[in-house]
């Protein structure tokens, strides 16, 4: 442990990017498995003439809660950015803890009747309000912690603790739907997952106390001049929230739609059973949460934006190719090989992601301005994704028309990519102008 770099309290790097990573896996694993037991959920607390109606009353609800994500995360951002990120991730955590029971413990409508639902939609806000917080506050946490030269490996591990939440769902949503009956997952086992999810409050509390501030905030709070309001965020860095709407938007409908929605989609749509879904959802997340720190890394060394346009440009070619040939040929194989392939693109795309959007800003607003750009396209274009699409198969009649919103997503990162501000390049740039200007005197 002697060799470990550490941060201005002396603890040493490699504990304080653990603790940042399983406190945000755990909370992103009790937000997003609400949308992996949609259709369950459906049928429990949101009873309607027909499953259709049923399906998007419960994907509705899911997308209420995004409404509270903006209000959140300026607060929180705000919040970290005066009190510092561990006060932040500290307050998230218990937020959280509080909104998971409140969904574990929920009476269903047969017990209660309206009262049911009423209870899931104020936990899903409470949830939305703290999630709100937690990426910009985390991935600020993590870049101000890292080595100047290792800023895109740490930041990475924002989305790799997502991708550990994603794989820990659909392991357990694998689990319940293959090992219970559906009475049995209908009267109890669909609770399971969320009474998992308690785990949040005892570890998630204990792991985050031992948290230190990185080097640039310790800077900022020294420095009046890097001090910004919310209203300065979007004015003078209207550029950076803007790019980091764009990227955002790329990454919001990829996950709430090739990954959360997946499950739902495979069963309804292909007409594969959960249990098959959920493996074949385990294996292409499995892949895009290996290949995130190892483009993080690689970010480092040729920049983030080569591998962002790289990564998102192919995705943008292959996807509906891929849906269509899926949807003209429903296996679990022919599901499997394309999320492996889809995640992988995606695992590439998030590696540098996360440090790209925090780079657009200086640390005195870095979690303000954070959370402006993304919880305002995630709000927009990822909260209702999956009301979205099921709305979308509905009129249209065609089961591939989830892939229409997948691509106008990449389309839109690829255009966030172009106009990235990105400092690797910038420093590779200006080294080499250096070495060319000692060439030329010499």
């Amino acid at each position: 442990m002697q060799n470990l770099q550490r941060t201005p309290s002396g603890a040493p790097r490699a504990s304080q990017v653990a603790a940042a990573v399983i406190g945000n896996a755990l909370e992103w694993y009790d937000f997003i498995v609400y949308g992996f037991l949609t259709i369950v959920i459906s049928r429990l607390f949101f009873p309607a003439a027909n499953e259709y109606s049923s399906l998007l009353l419960t994907t509705a609800t899911f997308g209420v809660s995004f409404f509270m994500r903006p209000v959140g995360g300026v607060l929180i951002g705000a919040y970290a950015d005066k009190r510092g990120r561990k006060a932040a991730l500290q307050l998230i955590i218990g937020l959280m803890t509080v909104s998971i029971a409140m969904i574990a413990f929920a009476p269903t409508y047969a017990a209660i009747g309206i009262g049911g639902p009423v209870i899931i939609v104020a936990a899903r806000m409470l949830q939305g309000f703290a999630t709100g917080g937690e990426f910009a506050s985390s991935t600020a946490f993590l870049v101000e912690s890292a080595p100047a030269d290792s800023r895109g490996l740490y930041g990475s591990w924002q989305m790799f603790g997502q991708g550990l939440a994603v794989l820990g769902g659909s392991v357990v949503g694998a689990l319940i739907t293959k090992g219970l009956s559906p009475e049995a997952l209908d009267a109890w086992g669909w609770r399971v997952p969320f009474l998992f999810g308690l785990l949040i409050g005892p570890v998630g509390m204990w792991i985050r106390r031992h948290l230190d501030e990185g080097k640039d905030f310790v800077d900022a709070q020294h420095d009046a001049k890097v001090k910004r309001s919310l209203g300065s965020a979007l004015n003078d860095q209207r550029r950076a929230v803007l790019v980091s709407m764009c990227l955002t938007i790329c990454a919001t409908v990829s996950f709430y739609v090739v990954l959360v929605y997946m499950p739902t989609f495979a069963n309804r749509q292909l007409g594969l059973p959960l249990d098959s879904a959920f493996t074949a959802q385990m294996i292409g997340v499995a892949c895009l949460t290996l290949l995130v720190p190892l483009f993080g890394a690689l970010s480092d060394r040729i920049g983030r934006k080569p591998i962002l346009i790289g990564s998102v440009t192919i995705y943008l070619m292959l996807l509906y190719p891929l849906f269509t040939w899926v949807v003209a040929n429903p296996s679990l194989v022919n599901l499997i090989s394309m999320q492996v392939v889809l995640c992988s693109l995606l695992g590439a795309f998030f590696g540098p992601f996360s440090t790209a959007v925090a780079e657009q800003f200086p640390s005195g607003i870095r979690s303000t301005g954070m959370s402006v750009g993304y919880n305002i396209a995630v709000m927009l274009f990822g909260g209702f994704a999956q009301f979205i699409v099921t709305w979308l198969i509905k009129v249209t009649s065609s089961p591939v028309a989830p892939v229409f919103y997948v691509i106008f997503g990449a389309a839109a990162g690829l255009l966030g990519a172009i106009f990235l501000v990105d400092p690797v390049l910038a420093q590779r740039r200006a080294d080499e102008g250096l070495h060319h200007l000692k060439k030329v005197e010499g």
